[in-house]
């Protein structure tokens, strides 16, 4: 018997906790919204949706390895954004949100990874310095909007190349339409800068 998920107005069949396999609800529709904004500002945007965590999280880096090396190719890339849900707890009450103007969106962060598990990743640090740009300029028209930036000792991918980055899109209790707030303000931010 499959178990229908209702939440906030949507029916989704689970596939894990907080999770499903339907791209609609999920991390990748946050992505697809992003990828409309950012193209209606003129960005060439490339999004994936290939399916890495599932049915099993693990080795799903190293299958989001392959997918990246494959779209990168040939290609001149200034920012490769990897969106995720910041699953920690798994607790439908964790919704970490901004009020931005008379609507919540829901909180971003970075996760930058480093080269401290002994895997080389030696751009890190400029990772870093374009997360902390992105994040400046975000503070400035959006203030509350990125929550602080986690570093970590694991490279998550992020040395295929120069501004690369995980950002966590909100939490398991956060709504969709609090997420794609997320992502129309994120375009605005993105809009406003030169990265470089």
């Amino acid at each position: 018997m499959k178990a229908i998920h209702k939440v906030y107005g949507y029916e989704y069949e689970m596939t894990g906790n907080f999770r499903t396999t339907d791209l609609n609800y999920t991390v990748a529709r946050v992505g697809t919204e992003l990828t409309k904004y950012l193209q209606k500002k003129g960005f060439n945007v490339e999004h994936n949706v290939t399916y890495h965590d599932y049915p099993a999280y693990s080795g799903s880096y190293s299958r989001a390895l392959e997918t990246a090396q494959n779209l990168l190719i040939g290609k001149d890339t200034q920012i490769v954004l990897d969106l995720h849900r910041d699953a920690v707890g798994s607790s439908s009450s964790y919704a970490p949100s901004v009020k931005i103007n008379d609507q919540y969106a829901a909180q971003l962060m970075f996760v930058i990874g480093t080269d401290g598990g002994g895997l080389e990743h030696p751009n890190w640090v400029q990772n870093l310095k374009i997360a902390i740009k992105i994040q400046e300029k975000a503070n400035e028209m959006y203030p509350g909007l990125f929550r602080p930036i986690i570093i970590r000792n694991s490279r998550y991918n992020q040395h295929l190349t120069t501004g690369a980055s995980i950002i966590e899109v909100g939490a398991t209790g956060n709504t969709l339409e609090q997420c794609i707030l997320s992502m129309q303000c994120l375009a605005n931010i993105f809009s406003e800068l030169i990265i470089g």
